[in-house]
């Protein structure tokens, strides 16, 4: 009997840790030329379509460690609006949840003597959070825990001439809570900024990109910032580019708690990158890293009438 409460007590206070997290788990996986992850608000802008599937597997060597799987599709619809869906499968030990996102973009010119634009967003996710005991070690049954979770995130950007910045507020709608789950946070709100600037003019065929992204939990104060700087250069029917992040924790500010290079190519329509993060604490001893591998494909268009969907950078 005790061996049932302890597991029951761990299976209750999994779904108290991870009932924060109904979503996507972020990484850097934006860096890999999209930012349609990070805010709705991206989509419809530039090619006319764009896939990425993306694979993340954290703390290499640790057994069970956090596996994420995710398949992006956005493009412009008309000449102003734009839409995506995002798919995903992330397993954590005996803990999963998979979801779906779908998003739409509308999209305004306020001068096009500026190229002075500003865009709305809305997405709608579902997302199912789930608990594998099949593995327990009582000896007795214990029936898998499934939880169920709909959601609405909102976006603004504003974009001038090559300078970019968003706000978004994820799971604006609080949390059902069962009555047996005493405990367990309502509030699931996150508020993410994310801000970045093209560099064109220091050579040609090269640009130079610093970003910053900030995020922020409602339910228990928690931010981190992400410092970001990525480099493109263009070579024969595409670009090749290179980039770091640099990520520290606010209440540690400026102290790092990850550092990831990436690099990655474009050659006509196909799309890869390959990058990977170091812990800069003392988790690193017993891991090798987290890596992130992300293939897509970029369908071309007639080029859209409307200012506010062309890209107004080089590639």
């Amino acid at each position: 009997m005790r061996k049932i409460l302890i597991i029951l007590s761990v299976v209750f206070c999994s779904v108290k840790l991870s009932a924060q997290e109904v979503e996507l788990p972020q990484y850097v996986s934006h860096l890999a030329d999209n930012p349609f992850l990070i805010s709705p608000t991206f989509a419809g802008i530039g090619t006319g379509l764009q896939i990425r599937l993306n694979g993340v597997s954290q703390w290499i060597g640790v057994k069970d460690a956090p596996d994420t799987q995710s398949l992006t599709v956005e493009a412009r619809i008309a000449d102003t609006f734009g839409g995506g869906i995002t798919v995903f499968n992330d397993k954590n030990g005996y803990t999963s949840h998979k979801g779906a996102k779908l998003s739409f973009a509308s999209h305004l010119t306020l001068s096009d003597f500026h190229d002075s634009f500003l865009s709305f967003a809305l997405s709608y996710s579902f997302i199912q959070f789930g608990i594998d005991t099949s593995e327990n070690n009582s000896g007795q049954i214990v029936p898998n825990r499934t939880l169920n979770n709909s959601n609405f995130d909102v976006g603004i950007l504003y974009r001038y001439e090559r300078f970019s910045i968003t706000a978004n507020v994820v799971n604006i709608l609080n949390k059902e809570i069962e009555n047996f789950q005493t405990g367990e946070p309502e509030i699931l709100r996150k508020y993410n900024f994310f801000a970045s600037l093209i560099l064109a003019r220091i050579s040609r065929d090269f640009e130079l990109e610093p970003s910053i992204l900030v995020e922020y939990r409602e339910a228990d104060k928690r931010s981190r910032t992400d410092m970001n700087i990525k480099a493109r250069k263009g070579v024969r029917d595409g670009y090749v580019w290179a980039g770091l992040s640099y990520t520290f924790l606010n209440d540690q500010f400026f102290q790092p708690n990850a550092i990831a290079p990436l690099f990655g190519l474009k050659k006509n329509n196909l799309y890869m990158s390959y990058g990977f993060s170091i812990n800069m604490n003392k988790t690193q001893d017993f891991n090798y890293g987290t890596h992130m591998i992300t293939l897509g494909f970029d369908y071309e268009r007639r080029p859209s009438l409307a200012r506010c969907t062309q890209k107004m950078v080089i590639f």
